[in-house]
């Protein structure tokens, strides 16, 4: 046997920590993801491998089968890899049942701390090679909005929105005509999202349920502007807003103030990946500052 299964990254555009309380969300697919490959093998139990981008194998483990009496290894990473496999098993005891030997590859197209997606893709990826449903898969692991997980097997920018059943999953066009003005800069860190996670939940519940509408609303008109000023206009809003809301200052106030142009955080705020808009001159404002991974619209986002 020789199966292989592929999962895209993701980048959340608007409604970031709202979209747990049921706001509607851009979200957007990226170009790079993370396979997984399974191969059979003669010896015996689970061989994980896992390389990142540049072919190097960063973590190796082995576990024995029947995976739901395999030992709980030392060290987080192997643990928590095999909560997920655990978990993967009792949504389809059929999964890693009957098994002789499996070697199971996975290969990340962007580095661990870019903060596109490398558990989501993971979980995407075990989901799909289980056969279950990665929201339940998600929900009994790592847990989340879930928008990562509906980007992970998307081919275009998708809305999302959280409900007590299944979640509202639409596919949508965005295809900016401004797209040449947009781009991505890493901050040099990567942003705990389980830590963001719960800074949010410690928040005045009431006030977050009376921000969802607006911020679902600013979401149709973010998906729906047609040009660049506007576009700007519709984020700087959303990034000053939430400001308030979370209590915590913008990344431009805070590293940026004199750059002229918008700067959006992306998901978790304090690390990960920023949008900015400008022309491809002005980009070596941030090389000035020390911030060179500057990827361009159209090598970041998947649009097909």
């Amino acid at each position: 046997m020789n199966s292989s299964f592929y999962s895209h990254g993701k980048l959340l555009l608007t409604a970031e920590y709202l979209v747990l309380d049921g706001a509607e969300a851009l979200a957007l697919p990226t170009t790079r993801g993370q396979k997984l490959t399974v191969t059979t093998t003669q010896d015996p139990g689970l061989r994980w491998k896992s390389e990142l981008h540049d072919g190097s194998t960063w973590f190796e483990t082995h576990f024995t089968l029947p995976i739901k009496d395999c030992a709980v290894p030392n060290g987080d990473i192997p643990q928590r890899l095999l909560t997920i496999l655990q978990a993967a098993q009792e949504l389809n005891p059929q999964f890693l049942q009957g098994q002789e030997g499996l070697i199971a590859t996975s290969t990340l197209e962007f580095p661990r701390d870019w903060g596109l997606g490398s558990s989501s893709t993971l979980i995407a990826n075990i989901a799909l090679w289980a056969q279950v449903n990665p929201y339940k898969l998600l929900e009994m692991t790592f847990g989340g909005s879930g928008y990562d997980i509906a980007s992970a097997t998307a081919q275009s920018a998708i809305t999302y929105q959280r409900t007590k059943s299944d979640p509202i999953v639409k596919s949508v066009t965005f295809d900016p005509d401004f797209k040449e003005n947009i781009f991505f800069i890493h901050l040099n860190k990567k942003q705990n999202s389980r830590q963001s996670i719960k800074h949010y939940r410690s928040l005045d519940s009431n006030l977050l349920l009376n921000e969802v509408s607006h911020f679902s609303q600013l979401t149709t008109a973010v998906k729906e502007t047609k040009a660049l000023q506007a576009f700007e206009q519709l984020l700087t809003e959303h990034e000053e807003r939430l400001s308030k809301i979370i209590k915590t200052p913008t990344i431009k106030s805070e590293l940026f103030s004199d750059y002229p142009h918008l700067i959006k955080s992306l998901g978790g705020w304090g690390g990960d990946f920023v949008m900015v808009t400008g022309e491809a001159q002005e980009m070596e404002y941030f090389k000035n500052k020390g911030f060179h991974t500057i990827i361009p619209y159209n090598e970041m986002i998947l649009n097909f």
